[in-house]
């Protein structure tokens, strides 16, 4: 009987606290293990010899072997449930960054880096589907603003301590520090996050998957949806990739704690997403898209000026357009995907973490051929085309009427 179903979890109630805030724990833990290499690129560069475009490796290669990985995690999550699966995701990224910085070389350390990314993989498309799962639809907008958000604050803690240790110790103390915090993290989850109350555990046919996989290229816009992914994150990816190895040259000079401080600007991705998420939650996402994407366009002309105050502004801007634009992308995929919506959840992300490998790496190109107006010109044009998508999403007739 329908009085038997488990409840929705709505906003305000303290199953809603529990579950935001376990899932907030767990997207600071990914992210800070993915993203603290950030401001070390350079450091990688100088210890090793090798190119910016090489020592963004460090980043892009874990960002490959995830959006792979995810292809394969997201359908076990079916089988062997959704909260299991993040579990064994959180604690086995954040033993892998420990041992990594133990070795010396670095093919050994890139090894160990797509390992981590390997082992990420349970967390991001799965907290997606079960938010999708529990949550009721007032509350979905909210609570994926809140995980992107904890996203957001895991990057920028993440990048913050890895810079400032960097700066005073060295890499390798600042990157061990974070595969504590991320430890801590994962038994904070464990802890703390409610397990699913409407997940039907299904067998697996692994010769079924690709038709799963398939049925969401047939729909007329989750394949818009998971482009906007690979675009928007790799042109945000680019800009912080090479922002560093601009700001530590003249005339700015600034010191890799200066850099590392920088990152601090990703509380405002961090409110931009919630906010984002309740705005497309109210007046709908296809009115809100295309509105975030121009003001990233808008952020990114501000970083060509020679004034650090107006670059750091842009830098502002950029990030809250592609916090709130990842905002109302990866809920509007849990809205549209009526079934297997894991398995939605992780091609939309696949393609936002080839976008951040392939395009983030591709951006040092443009650096080292254009200097920072070289990877002005790349973001500009990855966003350009974002921003002709989300036009055409916003003309896409809702799949269910009362979705908005």
């Amino acid at each position: 009987m329908d009085t038997a179903s488990p409840r929705l979890i709505e906003a305000g109630t303290p199953a809603f606290r529990r579950t935001t805030l376990a899932l907030a724990a767990a997207g600071f833990s990914t992210f800070a293990v993915l993203y603290g290499v950030q401001p070390l690129l350079p450091v990688f560069a100088d210890e090793f010899h090798v190119s910016p475009a090489e020592s963004s490796l460090a980043l892009s290669l874990p960002c490959a072997m995830l959006a792979i990985a995810l292809l394969v995690v997201s359908p076990l999550s079916e089988v062997w449930g959704r909260k299991p699966v993040m579990v064994a995701s959180l604690f086995a990224s954040a033993a892998l960054t420990i041992v990594a910085v133990l070795v010396p070389s670095w093919h050994g350390f890139l090894v160990l880096r797509a390992l981590t990314g390997f082992a990420a993989s349970g967390l991001p498309a799965v907290a997606m589907a079960y938010l999708s799962e529990e949550m009721h639809g007032r509350a979905i907008g909210l609570s994926m603003g809140l995980l992107i958000g904890g996203n957001a604050l895991g990057g920028m803690i993440g990048r913050l301590v890895a810079g400032i240790i960097a700066d005073h110790a060295s890499w390798r103390w600042g990157l061990g520090t974070i595969g504590v915090l991320a430890l801590l993290a994962a038994v904070a989850f464990l802890l703390s996050l409610p397990d699913s109350q409407r997940f039907t555990a299904n067998r697996m046919r692994w010769r079924e998957v690709p038709g799963t996989f398939g049925q969401h290229f047939r729909d007329p816009g989750l394949p818009w949806l998971f482009a906007e992914a690979f675009l928007l994150m790799g042109g945000f990816v680019s800009v912080y990739n090479y922002i560093g190895f601009r700001l530590l040259d003249p005339p700015f000079d600034l010191s890799q704690t200066a850099i590392g401080a920088i990152f601090v600007v990703y509380l405002f991705g961090t409110f931009s997403s919630a906010l984002t998420g309740e705005i497309a939650s109210r007046l709908g996402r296809r009115r809100v898209l295309w509105l975030a994407i121009l003001l990233g366009l808008a952020g990114i002309a501000m970083t060509l000026s020679d004034r650090l105050w107006l670059i750091i502004l842009g830098i502002v801007v950029v990030t809250v357009s592609f916090f709130g634009a990842h905002s109302v992308a990866s809920s509007w995929i849990g809205r549209r995907a009526l079934r297997d919506r894991a398995q939605a959840s992780s091609v939309y992300l696949c393609l936002y973490y080839l976008g951040s490998s392939i395009l983030g790496t591709a951006g040092g190109w443009f650096f080292a051929h254009s200097g920072w107006a070289g990877v002005v010109v790349f973001f500009a044009s990855l966003y350009g085309l974002a921003l002709l998508i989300a036009i055409r999403l916003s003309r896409l007739p809702p799949l269910v009427p009362t979705t908005p």
